[in-house]
């Protein structure tokens, strides 16, 4: 299996292996899906965080009023009413106006942020450092952790103008977001290793050889945005170790010369004294 270091740009994204013999129009698909899928699980847990703090998402025609102009408005929020979390709610008030306030009681809320953790944990960039390859599998398990825990706080379900819903049901609207910016279609998606095009009408094989046992960095980008950068010689933590490597030797070989230095007699300035007397004499 050829192991693959997914980078968007320069920054580490996860592992996953490939045989070589794989279509690179799968190969492609199936990189982007992962890449794609974890955006989505953080997406997810950072609207899960805002759950647990201040309760359920107000109706659109209710964000950034004020009590007054909603209760002059006339304005309800039925979802809420109707969707109360396990155990009871506890206010919190969101102060950007986005939630209602009707936050989880302490119990629940711990429910949601350990499962927001574990999920974390699950589609970490940490994971290409522990040698540990994601896969589509473990993406789904972490998107199904996260709803499980939805359901335990909110039995009643969520409103289905809830971000946070929408994510589930994969209706969420991204356009106009940083966070639809981050996103790439699978038809748009291009991987591209030592400065080439992985082109999808080929093999893996056809571009890094027969040897199963190979490890290479791929980058994916958004077709049209031109190549990647290279990767450099070396990486910036090598850089950091060199460098530090210099200083120390540098260090020693002031305190050597010092040393020495310390350590040498002075016979220059006795026989200038003593020349001089010679003379005077």
């Amino acid at each position: 299996m050829v192991l693959l270091h997914v980078k968007r740009g320069d920054e580490s994204q996860f592992l996953l292996q490939a045989p070589g013999s794989t279509e690179l129009e799968e190969l492609t698909v199936q990189v982007t899906r992962v890449y794609n899928g974890r955006l989505k699980v953080q997406r997810l847990c950072s609207e899960m965080e805002e759950l647990a703090e201040h309760g359920l998402f107000l109706p659109p025609n209710m964000h950034g009023l004020t009590d007054e102009q909603i209760e002059e408005l006339k304005l309800k929020d039925e979802w809420g009413e109707r969707c109360v979390p396990s155990g009871g709610a506890v206010f919190k008030k969101d102060d950007i106006g986005r939630r209602n306030g009707q936050a989880p009681n302490e119990k629940m809320k711990q429910v949601i942020k350990k499962t927001i953790e574990e999920a974390k944990a699950i589609i970490s960039k940490k994971q290409v450092e522990a040698s540990v390859c994601v896969t589509m599998e473990m993406v789904k398990d972490a998107l199904d952790q996260l709803r499980g825990a939805v359901m335990i706080v909110y039995p009643m379900g969520l409103p289905p103008y809830d971000p946070i819903q929408m994510e589930f049901e994969d209706k969420e609207d991204l356009s106009g977001t940083q966070a639809g910016l981050s996103v790439i279609k699978e038809s748009e998606a291009q991987l591209w290793w030592a400065a080439k095009e992985l082109r999808r009408t080929k093999k893996l094989s056809d571009y890094v050889g027969k040897n199963e046992k190979t490890k290479i960095i791929v980058k994916i980008q958004q077709r049209g945005q031109g190549a990647p950068a290279r990767e450099p010689i070396i990486s910036s933590e090598e850089q950091k170790q060199l460098m530090l490597y210099y200083h120390r030797r540098q260090e020693e070989l002031k305190q050597v010369r010092c040393g020495q230095k310390a350590a040498r007699p002075l016979p220059t300035v006795r026989c200038l004294m003593w020349s001089y007397t010679v003379s005077g004499r």
